[in-house]
């Protein structure tokens, strides 16, 4: 009879402590998933600042009478890409965030096109509002290279708990999968190439 109640006891303090030890793996990855999608909504927050400041660069050129067109409308019609293409928080997938970065660097590559072209345009380049926008943008651009590097650090905190040995195991029960991180665009590890030909 003793054997028995000790049995039990044991195998009661085995249960609370497997319980508490679910509890614990569980609670600290709902914070460290949480901590990733807030640090995704500040990539997104941050390339949202850089789109409002495109719309206010774009009416400045604008101004220009005899801006090219075709310059302008590239890069409208990349922000506008950019500010359709989306990813719920809760839902980053590679697919996904590979979709994101092609809107974004299409967005980048029509708005350095832009810069360009303005050098053609020195009352443009003189025009306070311009310059003001340009150096925006410029800190901008550093804001979203901070957010997505902090990203990538969140993400790495909650992958290394859920995909370490045994939390792996409770990672598949619980439904925490891995979480996809920031990469730079195809090619960009390649030096631009610059053409300064204005014919």
């Amino acid at each position: 009879m003793k054997k028995g109640l000790i049995a039990l006891i044991v195998l009661g303090v085995l249960a609370i402590g497997i319980y508490q030890w679910a509890v614990g793996f569980n609670n600290t990855a709902v914070e460290h998933e949480a901590d990733a999608k807030t640090a995704w909504s500040n990539v997104e927050s941050s390339y949202q600042r850089r789109n409002d400041l495109i719309g206010n660069l774009v009416k400045t050129v604008q101004g220009a009478a005899d801006f090219e067109k075709e310059t302008l409308e590239g890069v409208i019609q990349a922000r506008a890409n950019a500010t359709k293409t989306t990813i719920d928080a809760g839902n980053l997938t590679p697919e996904k965030m590979a979709a994101f970065q092609d809107a974004q660097s299409g967005l980048t590559g029509a708005l350095s096109k832009l810069m360009v072209v303005v050098e053609r345009y020195p009352e443009l380049k003189a025009n306070q509002n311009f310059l003001e926008l340009q150096s925006q943008l410029e800190g901008t651009e550093n804001r979203i290279n901070v957010a997505r590097d902090r990203f990538n650090e969140a993400v790495n905190v909650y992958d290394k708990h859920t995909t370490k040995f045994p939390g792996k195991l409770l990672a598949g029960l619980f439904g925490f999968d891995e979480m996809a991180r920031y990469e730079a665009a195809a090619g960009s590890e390649n030096a631009p190439d610059v053409d300064f030909d204005f014919k």
